[in-house]
C-alpha cells in the first residue's frame, strides 16, 4: 500500500471506529485526508474495496493479539483470557466489532466451511482451546467447531444486547455476567 492509500484507509478506520461503517463514504474520507473525492478512487475503486482493506487490516491486527495472553495456560485460564480478549475488543471498539462480526458484507466468512479447522482468524484461538479441552478430558469429545459455537455464542448474544442498550449494567458487572454465563455453558459441555 502506498502512503496515500494508507492515509485513506486510516481515515476510513477512524470514521468507522467513531461513527460506524455507514458513516464511511468516499467523499468523507477524501475530506479527512485533504484529497479530492476522485483522488481516493485511484487507490480504492469503491467504498466496498476501501472497507475491505480496512477489514483485512483490522483482522490482521486482531489476529496478532487475540489469544496471545492465553498461550501456555491451562484450559480454564485460557478460556477466561480469550473471553477477556473478546470483551476488550467488542466493548472497546463497538463500531468495528459490529461491522466485522454482525453486519452483512461482501467477503465475510461463512459457517461452517470458513471456520473449520481454525480457518477464521478470530475463531482460531477458540477452536484451539476447545481442542485442548477435549484432549485434556475437560470437555466431552464432540465436534470441535460446534462445541466452540455452543461455548461462545451466548456471550456474543449478550454483547449484542449490551451494545444495543438492553442491559442496565456498568461494564465491569456486564463482563462478570458474561464470565458467569460462559461457566454455566461450560458445565454442560464438560466430561462427567
Amino acid at each position: 500500500m502506498t502512503g496515500t492509500a494508507e492515509r485513506i484507509a486510516a481515515a476510513a478506520l477512524e470514521i468507522l471506529l467513531a461513527e460506524g461503517a455507514e458513516a464511511v463514504t468516499m467523499r468523507r474520507v477524501a475530506a479527512a485526508v485533504e484529497l479530492s473525492p476522485m483522488a481516493t478512487y485511484r487507490h480504492y475503486p469503491n467504498r466496498e474495496a476501501l472497507l475491505r482493506s480496512v477489514v483485512d487490516q483490522a483482522f490482521a491486527e486482531l489476529g496478532e493479539h487475540y489469544g496471545q495472553r492465553s498461550e501456555g495456560l491451562d484450559f480454564h485460564a485460557r478460556l477466561d483470557a480469550l473471553t477477556d480478549d473478546f470483551l476488550d475488543f467488542a466493548l472497546g471498539k463497538p463500531n468495528l466489532y459490529r461491522y466485522l462480526i454482525t453486519e452483512q458484507r461482501t467477503g465475510s466468512l461463512r459457517f461452517p466451511d470458513d471456520f473449520r479447522d481454525g480457518g477464521s482468524t478470530a475463531f482460531a484461538p477458540v477452536h484451539h482451546v476447545v481442542e485442548q479441552g477435549m484432549r485434556e478430558g475437560v470437555l466431552r469429545s464432540d465436534d470441535v467447531l460446534e462445541t466452540g459455537l455452543a461455548l461462545t455464542m451466548p456471550v456474543v448474544g449478550l454483547v449484542q444486547q449490551y451494545l444495543g442498550g438492553r442491559y442496565n449494567l456498568p461494564e465491569p458487572e456486564f463482563r462478570a455476567l458474561c464470565k458467569r454465563t460462559m461457566r454455566r455453558v461450560l458445565r454442560g459441555l464438560q466430561e462427567e
